[in-house]
Parts: structure tokens; sequence; C-alpha cells
């Protein structure tokens, strides 16, 4: 997808800040974040968003969850933190590759 900012990213196209990557997931600090802690991790593979995803990806989707998990241990958050993602225009979704916010680092409502 040569038009997606987050492929850009994964291709090092537009530098970000890594937080973390290997040869399935990037995780970047969030140039806008919501929380003191807001990093986005993404699959290197595009996928446009859940509605995208097959039954094949499913180990995919386990391992970003584990890895949020593992991010957020790393920053110190200490098991109190938000992961989520948006689904589509009307959900909040603004670039449209998979991404999974980790925030924390404050009580969030």
């Amino acid at each position: 997808m040569t038009e997606c900012l987050f492929c850009k990213i994964i291709n090092k196209d537009i530098s970000s800040s890594i937080v973390f990557e290997d040869d399935d997931v990037l995780a970047i600090n969030d140039i806008n974040p919501q929380a003191p802690v807001h990093i986005l991790l993404m699959p290197k593979r595009h996928l446009t968003n859940l509605e995208d995803v097959e039954e094949s990806d499913l180990n995919l989707l386990g391992y970003i969850q584990f890895r949020a998990r593992e991010i957020a241990r790393q920053v110190g958050l200490d098991g109190h933190y938000r992961v989520m993602t948006n689904c589509g225009e009307k959900a909040g979704q603004r670039v449209f590759h998979l991404h999974y916010h980790l925030m924390g680092g404050k009580e969030m409502d």
C-alpha cells in the first residue's frame, strides 16, 4: 500500500520513534499522545482494520496482544493500561492500517 502512512513508517520511508520491532510487528510512540504513555502497535503486513482479518490471522492478533502486555511492562505501566483499536471511520479510525493503541500512565475513564 504505497499511500498508507503506517506502511511508509514500517518501510522506514518516514521516521518514527520505535519502541519495539520484529519480523511481524512494529510499535512506535504516538506523535499525538492522548496519555503519558501512548504507543501504537501495528502488524507489518497491511490489514486495513479488523474487518480485513481472516481466521489465519488469529496467531498474529494474539501475538500483538502479547507484545502490548510486554511493552506495557517494559515502560512501567504495572498492569494498568488500555489496549484498543478503532474499526472504520465512524469509530474514529484515521489511519487505515490495523493498529492498536497502548495507553497508560494516568487514571483513565
